[in-house]
């Protein structure tokens, strides 16, 4: 590439195909100037041509500039997948054989690519045209149709350029061609007809024809065309370019909507787009005006904005990079104003279109700002229709009024040297630091937008000495922040509020100002220039290696590097009070852009010098006031410093712990969530609750960002296990700050995992922590449906356990303010008195004892306040106890003439009976029955087995116990089927039989003619004639042969007295004569009952 004219070179998009020399031949009585038309030799006759001399004055020339371009130039059109140049450099020696000519601007020679295990061996010709050290043209007979050159192109453009003596350089042919003689030019063109009949033969007779014809166009331009001769000097020359290539992929890679890797490919041409322009390559322009004619062209635009809904993030991030590179083209500091002036038009045809995507991420109206954060700022009230139309192309189009003319900005950039003068005018002293050092006073991501155009244009050193004018201009800023904030400290601490002095943060800002600047400093100190060959040779990424450069740009300080600035301006940014955005995506943008700033810093290895930049800007920001995101008073709706101060943490820690915890705990605040209550109020902090904000904007990335606040908590938790006053200090910040519950209890386990290491012994203070923060959790949820609430009670008991007996009792003494009281009984209690928990603890009898007794508390105290649920575990519990077991069994009976159900009844009857209680167990089966209802089809009601259970024990207790519960079951029971069972089964046996001290069986049988049975049986048999009559009202043809063996079963109950058989035998008769009218029924009845 051209050192001198090519940095003003016109970025206008050149002629499709490149123009081709037209070389003419001297004649004896006219020299031939050199330009348009005519050929590469000297002015002069033709006996003086020296081809010699002229390959040493053009073609050696042009190959020593291509020399300099190396080999990362050429890579830049190759494909990505091949980047690393690997293939290029096997090929240069072994795969680059055969055919290899290079003929004045024209290079061909043939690629061999090696044989694989289901390949063979390929060869490709392959043709290259360049033009002052750009590749114009290629060709390859692999058939590559994508936008990047392919391998055998790469291989053959390497081979050229690292064995430039191998390759033998020859004129053009034109010049070949006026070295021959007539015979000689005949041979010659009959030869190359027979070497190519086949291809050339209609060719060769049609221009024959038109040479022949002196009124042929042919004939009325003086000389030919000469495809190896280059350009000339006034034309247009860039990289080869498919455009229609371009278009096709953009658009393939669209319509697959960011799957399929085409999000990553985008990303790759984005980058490509890059290169070009720090090459200072026409095509990068060009390029990047075709893919944004198919952005714009989506069909999903459309659809997007009907429906009202937003595009996917992988999209809306595509768009921003798009915009941005925009920003890069309109400010490059070289554009000619025609150029600029072409770009801003099209932008604006597109920024005016409907479908164009918006700044902000949304495509329906944005909701007003209702919130009274920020009084200075009036028009955030009114309606969102008053606010202007931002696209992703507004500030490009911004950059119309940025110009590069300022004499202190081109002084900036042009010197390291450039200083404030002697004498100062009063207008220069904003101009210059105390230090004497430039300052540049411009709103910081338009500054910085500066930097990013000068770097993606190649002009690194320019970028750089702006760049520390910049953070020269911050650190002022910053130091006359914290000036007046000392002066109004006292009045904001006692308000305990502050505005939003920073409006428009810097981080997750679509011009990336901070990204920039740091990206910037970071490339001066890469000890790996090609940052684009930065692959292995496994395809794996390798984290860059820095190392410290001085700063050239008139620092006062000896010390600094632009790799310290890089650290240092990164705190900046990141430490910025600045208000959280409106809409999803803004939002969720300031969220990456952080993570990406991190995951960068992160890469540099903190020895002396930036560890002592990282000290010195936490202090500032801790010192900071309402500037800073760590300042001691923000915002309600300041964006979280959680992420930011997790990394500041874990980097300070090794060096100044005392700094590093106070700056977590500082950052620990999530103002958004925080009750009305002022922020020094800690008297209760057991009691906070999730709070929702009602305000608007919403916050849509407030549970990442709780999240994010919980792994700061968690980090402080494993960083100061052993310490009991750090870890107390992280505790009531947690109290204090998190109000997830759900986030509170991973931060218990968390602890509890780090304190109960299988390896070592438990720490007991990060233990008792994690044992307050499941207390806490407990509190929270006591009231509130949660879920995982039953996994949180079983975790807080382990806990207690693994803590010991005392803390046991003490939640088993406060069980009202951490459980429910079926918590209590059914996991607390149970848990805490098993023989699990005994063994575990390793408890002496007097501790057993304290525990039962605390159980038997609990369990009775829990009765009293949920009799219904507790009633059996209270009984449970208390059973080694007598007192106390009277005492649950009492509550049981008081209990079951309110709201018990009949089934708690007969759970609690049936343990009475397990446990040797009968004549307990009957009275509360007694008191059950007269809580059930059965109806006549009720068949397979869940109660028929208790109610069998609770008359077979009545049947065992006697005569007497029967008698009392067979009239509580003819009321309850109105099922024919159940109630016969029921007589059938107190027939077979006889009553008494249950042992009970004092009582003896009679030994015989009961009558179903006496008492009490015979009230069964009539009631029995009444329930069969109201079921038969309820069931022919519905009955279909279906259901006949079930009827039947229904009447069946009625009749051995019909037949139990003396005179069943009449009975019987009158039903049947009143059937047939009420049903008559179901003739194939009563068909059926009379076959079967006569």
């Amino acid at each position: 590439m051209a050192e001198g004219g090519e940095r003003e070179e016109l970025l206008s998009p050149p002629p499709v195909s490149p123009a081709k020399r037209l070389c003419s031949w001297p004649s004896p009585q006219a020299h031939h100037p050199r330009g348009a038309g005519s050929s590469c030799l000297a002015p002069g006759p033709a006996p003086n041509l020296q081809p010699e001399s002229l390959l040493d004055c053009a073609a050696k020339t042009v190959a020593g500039k291509v020399e300099r371009t190396s080999r990362v130039e050429v890579a830049l059109l190759a494909d990505p997948g091949a980047r690393s140049g690997a293939v290029g450099v096997q090929w240069r020696m072994a795969q680059v054989l055969g055919f290899f000519v290079s003929l004045g601007f024209h290079l061909s020679g043939t690629v061999t690519e090696p044989a694989t295990a289901s390949e063979p061996a390929m060869t490709y010709k392959v043709a290259i045209s360049f033009d002052r050290c750009k590749i114009t043209s290629v060709t390859c007979g692999c058939g590559n149709k994508d936008i990047f050159y392919c391998a055998h192109v790469v291989a053959l453009s390497l081979y050229r350029i690292r064995k430039p003596d191998q390759v033998k350089l020859r004129l053009p042919i034109s010049e070949t061609l006026f070295q021959m003689n007539r015979d000689q030019l005949q041979k010659f063109i009959q030869y190359l007809i027979t070497a190519h009949h086949t291809e050339v033969l209609p060719t060769a007779q049609k221009l024959a024809d038109e040479i022949l014809s002196s009124n042929s166009e042919i004939n009325q331009v003086n000389g030919a065309p000469d495809p190896t001769a280059g350009a000339s000097i006034d034309d247009e020359n860039c990289w080869h370019l498919d455009e229609e290539q371009v278009k096709e992929q953009v658009k393939l890679f669209l319509s697959q909507g960011g799957y399929y890797g085409s999000g990553k490919q985008l990303n790759s041409m984005f980058a490509k787009v890059r290169e070009m322009l720090r090459m200072r390559d026409s095509n990068g322009a060009r390029m990047l005006t075709l893919i944004t004619e198919q952005f714009m062209a989506d069909p999903r635009l459309t659809l997007w904005r009907q429906q009202g809904t937003s595009m996917t993030d992988k999209c809306r991030q595509l768009w921003d990079e798009l915009g941005a590179l925009w920003v890069c083209i309109i400010l490059n500091p070289h554009c000619k104003l025609e150029e600029k002036s072409c770009w801003l038009q099209q932008l604006q045809k597109w920024s005016d279109l409907d479908v164009c995507p918006l700044e902000d991420g949304n495509y329906g109206h944005e909701l007003p700002n209702i919130t009274n954060a920020l009084p200075q700022n009036a028009n955030h009230n009114s309606d969102s229709l008053s606010r202007p139309r931002r696209t992703v192309f507004t500030r490009a189009i911004e950059g119309r009024e940025l110009h590069w003319q300022d004499s202190h900005l081109q002084r900036i950039i042009n010197s390291d040297k450039y200083t404030a003068p002697v004498c100062q005018r009063e207008s220069d002293r904003l101009l210059f630091n105390s230090q004497g050092q430039p300052l540049w006073l411009e709103h910081v991501p338009t500054a910085c937008a500066r930097v990013d155009a000068l770097r993606s244009h190649g002009y690194p050193k320019e970028a750089l000495r702006l760049t520390v004018a910049i953070i020269n201009t911050l650190r002022l800023q910053q130091q006359r922040q914290l000036e007046i904030y000392k002066h109004q400290k006292k009045e904001l601490l006692q308000r305990g509020t502050t505005t939003i002095t920073n409006l428009e943060g810097w981080v997750g800002h679509p011009l990336d100002p901070i990204g920039c600047l740091f990206l910037t400093l970071t490339e001066a100190c890469r000890l790996n220039d090609d940052g684009y060959l930065e692959v292995s040779d496994m395809n794996e990424s390798r984290l860059p290696m820095y190392q410290h450069v001085p700063v050239a740009a008139g620092c006062s300080n000896s010390n600094e590097s632009y790799l310290s600035l890089a650290l240092e301006v990164a705190l900046m940014g990141m430490g910025q009070q600045r208000v959280m955005p409106e809409g999803l995506y803004a939002q969720d943008k300031v969220c990456r852009n952080e993570e990406q700033l991190l995951s960068q810093l992160q890469e540099l290895q903190l020895d002396y010098e930036l560890v002592q930049t990282l000290r010195k800007q936490c202090i500032l920001l801790l010192e900071g006031g309402p500037f800073s995101g760590l300042g001691e008073v923000i915002h309600r709706e300041s964006v979280p410093m959680h992420t930011f101060a997790k990394y500041l943490f874990s980097a300070l820690l090794p060096h100044d712990p005392d700094l590093s915890y106070k700056l977590a705990l500082r950052a620990m605040r999530l103002p958004v969530l925080e009750n009305s209550a002022s922020a020094g109020d800690t008297s209760h902090p057991h009691h906070m609750v999730s709070v929702v904000p009602s305000r608007y904007p919403r916050w849509f990335t407030l549970g990442h960002l709780e999240s994010q606040q919980c792994e700061l908590a968690s980090t402080m938790l494993t960083a100061a296990k052993g310490d009991t006053l750090r870890l107390r200090t992280i505790l009531e910040a947690i109290q204090k700050h998190i109000h997830s519950s759900s986030l509170i209890f991973k931060l218990a386990q968390d602890a509890f995992k780090i304190a109960t290491p299988t390896d070592s012994s438990t720490d007991s203070t990060l233990l008792n922590v994690a044992l307050e923060l499941g207390l806490q959790v407990m509190r929270m949820t006591l009231s509130t449906l949660n879920w995982r609430r039953r996994e949180m009670v079983r975790w807080l008991v382990t806990c207690a356990t693994e803590v010991g007996v005392r803390a046991l009792v003490s939640i088993l003494q406060s069980w009202y303010t951490l459980f429910t009281p079926t918590e209590a009984t059914s996991i607390v209690a149970a848990t805490a008195v098993s023989h699990t928990t005994i063994l575990r603890l390793s408890l002496d009898y007097p501790q057993r004892e304290e525990l039962a007794s605390c159980a038997r508390t609990l369990a009775l105290q829990c009765a009293m306040k949920d009799p219904q649920s507790c009633a059996l575990s209270a009984l449970t519990l208390c059973e080694k106890d007598h007192i106390a077991f009277e005492a649950a069994y009492q509550i049981a009976i008081d209990a079951a003439a309110g709201g018990m159900t009949h089934s708690q009844l007969f759970t609690i009857a049936r343990y009475m009976e397990l446990r040797g209680y009968p004549l307990r167990a009957f009275k509360l089966a007694s008191l059950a029955m007269s809580h059930l209802n059965l109806a006549y089809n009720q068949d397979t009601h869940p109660a028929i087995n208790d109610v069998l259970w609770a008359c077979a024990l009545s049947h065992s207790l006697g005569k007497n116990e029967l008698a009392a519960l067979i009239p509580l079951v003819v009321k309850s029971v109105h099922c024919a089927t159940v109630l016969s069972d029921i007589l059938r089964r107190c027939t077979v046996t006889a009553p008494g039989l249950a042992g009970i001290p004092g009582r003896r069986s009679s030994g015989k049988l009961m009558s179903t003619d006496k008492a009490p049975l015979r009230q069964l049986l009539d009631a029995t048999i009444n329930a069969y004639i109201n079921t038969t009559h309820s069931r022919l009202t519905h009955i279909s043809p279906r259901h006949y042969g079930e009827f039947i063996e229904f009447l069946s079963k009625a009749r051995e109950t019909f037949l139990l007295p003396q005179d069943g058989h009449l009975q019987f035998a009158q039903f049947i008769d009143n059937l047939k004569q009420i049903y008559k009218g179901k003739k194939k029924l009563m068909l059926l009845v009379r076959e079967r009952f006569g």
